[in-house]
């Protein structure tokens, strides 16, 4: 897989959210248009977590120790719920490097290299070197994340998928990025 080939068309943050906009406004097929809810929902949470994470000065310090010189690109779609959560946060973390966002649907063979448990759960967030080499990738969601995700899939009626989602919500609301920064600082 040559991932430079993705990298070279892949988009900032800025035209991901303006696409996303414009999908949201002009749907492009008919999945933009069965997803029109998830794409208002997931636009107004990059919003608020553009507006709301503040980078932790001690996870910054640990940043700039470890001297990583590389490039970060990002599997997302823009109404996805924790990518929603996770972008903002590794775009505003991440502001002295370069990010970008490559759509997953747009070419399957991308995703196809960082399956999560044989399924396609986006955010995925590559680390790569100068020279295009992956470092390591994390996703799709904080670990507290995933064990919810897991107590659900284990007991579906005594925690059911509202359930699930609300205490998800929840919990991205009060962290506010801080695990997902934590987990990604241990992968570089």
């Amino acid at each position: 897989m040559d991932i430079k080939k993705f990298w070279q068309q892949s988009v900032t943050f800025d035209e991901y959210l303006k696409n996303a906009e414009e999908r949201l406004q002009k749907p492009k097929n008919q999945q933009d248009v069965d997803f029109k809810d998830y794409y208002k929902l997931g636009l107004q949470r990059m919003h608020r977590m553009l507006e709301k994470y503040c980078p932790d000065e001690q996870q910054l310090q640990e940043l700039r120790r470890k001297n990583f010189k590389g490039k970060i690109l990002v599997i997302c779609e823009a109404w996805c719920g924790d990518g929603s959560q996770a972008l903002p946060v590794v775009e505003k973390f991440f502001k002295d490097y370069e990010v970008r966002v490559s759509y997953r649907d747009q070419e399957p063979s991308l995703i196809d290299s960082f399956l999560s448990n044989g399924g396609k759960s986006i955010p995925v967030i590559i680390f790569l070197d100068e020279d295009f080499k992956v470092l390591n990738h994390w996703g799709p969601r904080p670990a507290y994340g995933i064990s919810l995700l897991n107590k659900h899939k284990n007991d579906p009626e005594a925690y059911p998928k509202d359930d699930f989602y609300r205490d998800l919500q929840a919990y991205y609301a009060k962290n506010k990025g801080y695990d997902t920064i934590e987990e990604l600082l241990t992968l570089i």
